[in-house]
């Protein structure tokens, strides 16, 4: 989705020809939610000169009350119209940065906290770095009080069309509403399991390319209600059939070109791409608490439903965590397949690289690659092989990042005491929930 750079003096042209009445000003907490400032079109002068404040205090992990007064500078370039609310004149979002009222970035910004990455990279002699994310999702039927059930929408499986995939309607309105605003949708297609999809759209730069899956979010739910249907991003919600990913391809660049390409190199690949893909694999287990950062993530991350539990990479198969698509020259990229749609994107793609900067800085080398099915592999098999098991739980994937240095520094001390906590307590409160399954498994036998 290219962004058009746009001016103060543009925008306010627009916003009077389209008659916008209402800006929504957004960005994104640590644990990944879209939260919006709403103010009327009057403000529009306010917001250009980046004096719009807002209450810090009120967001999960930002500020405490005595230090709450945050500006929001708007970055033009994410302008955009949404074109279903129209009732009373139409409503414009931009996409903002969080800044100290001292005029210094918020260090608790996930926005700003990628940005940071991106000075180390350039830093490195980098110019881009490029994700295209493919991300599923589940849809729901909802009941005639418009409450979410756990009714799937159709009993379709993966690339399945109608009269099976009962979702398609729906997921065709979701696209042509992308691309009417922007997006450059490459595939849309029904995946394995019953009532859930996948809409890939074009890599772009990386902090355009999380914009995007923001605004994804927002897009699904609005158009699966109008359907009546609810959209989820959960990564397990129910037992027994495959979770939804948020697969990651991922590509830097020079002023020469895509980094990772090497017509020479082993595979097509470049020294950079190798020790990009050893940083990786290095700091896997850490960063999965970042990647997968719920308690449910970890119903996914189980053999036999696709998805990656172990730590490898190949460049043929899909059971590693890294895979290497075929595709050479420009299109020359990593996919990182253990990433689920719970992640906070924005945190996600800077400790992803971080992690394959750290492998660049230190020449580190990926061990062999992995061609045959790991799920078939015995333990001793894989230990000679070199592979790790990623963590079972957020609980062990945090313990994980608390040891990991340059994990920690990715995110930056404020985002990540605040992240452990918020975890520390989901954790706690999952462990203190006495479940179903418990009552059938204990309640008559002991």
């Amino acid at each position: 989705m290219a962004k058009e750079a746009k001016t103060a003096a543009e925008i306010k042209h627009i916003a009077d020809e389209e008659n916008v009445r209402f800006l929504r000003l957004m960005f994104t907490d640590i644990m990944g939610t879209i939260k919006n400032v709403e103010v009327p079109v009057s403000q529009l002068d306010k917001v250009l000169d980046n004096k719009m404040m807002f209450d810090g205090s009120s967001i999960e992990g930002f500020v405490r009350i005595e230090e709450s007064d945050m500006y929001l500078y708007p970055d033009l370039s994410t302008w955009m119209i949404f074109p279903w609310e129209s009732d009373h004149g139409k409503v414009a979002r931009l996409i903002c940065d969080i800044y100290n009222p001292d005029g210094t970035p918020f260090a608790g910004d996930p926005r700003g906290n990628l940005k940071r990455a991106l000075k180390d990279m350039k830093e490195l002699g980098f110019s881009q770095f490029n994700l295209g994310p493919e991300p599923e999702f589940f849809l729901f039927k909802l009941d005639e009080n418009g409450e979410i059930t756990l009714d799937l929408n159709d009993r379709g499986g993966y690339f399945d069309f109608a009269p099976t995939d009962l979702g398609e309607t729906c997921r065709r309105d979701i696209v042509l509403e992308l691309e009417s605003l922007g997006f450059e949708v490459e595939a849309s297609h029904h995946e394995v399991a019953p009532g859930q999809h996948e809409i890939d759209f074009k890599y772009a730069d990386v902090i355009d390319a999380c914009d995007n899956i923001q605004t994804f979010k927002l897009v699904v739910k609005t158009i699966a209600r109008k359907h009546g249907l609810h959209a989820t991003f959960m990564p397990k919600p129910l037992f027994g059939i495959n979770g939804s990913g948020m697969h990651c391809n991922m590509s830097l660049f020079t002023e020469e070109g895509n980094a990772f390409y090497d017509a020479d190199g082993e595979m097509g690949l470049s020294k950079t791409a190798y020790h990009f893909l050893a940083g990786l694999l290095e700091h896997a287990r850490s960063y999965t608490a970042v990647c997968n950062p719920t308690v449910n993530s970890y119903k996914r991350l189980v053999p036999g439903y696709e998805a990656p539990v172990y730590v490898a990479w190949s460049g043929h198969n899909r059971s590693p965590l890294v895979r290497v698509p075929e595709s050479r020259g420009l299109s020359t990229r990593l996919e990182l397949r253990s990433v689920d749609p719970s992640a906070n994107p924005y945190l996600t793609m800077a400790v992803l690289l971080q992690a394959g900067l750290d492998g660049i800085r230190n020449e580190l080398t990926p061990p062999p690659a992995v061609d045959r099915n790991i799920y078939v592999m015995n333990e001793e098999e894989r230990e000679a092989a070199q592979i790790k098991d990623l963590p079972s739980t957020i609980h062990n994937a945090i313990k994980e990042l608390r040891k990991d240095p340059v994990m920690i520094d990715a995110l930056g001390q404020h985002i990540y005491s605040n992240f452990v906590e918020a975890k520390r307590m989901e954790w706690a409160a999952f462990r203190q929930t006495v479940s179903e399954w418990e009552r059938e498994q204990y309640l008559e036998l002991y």
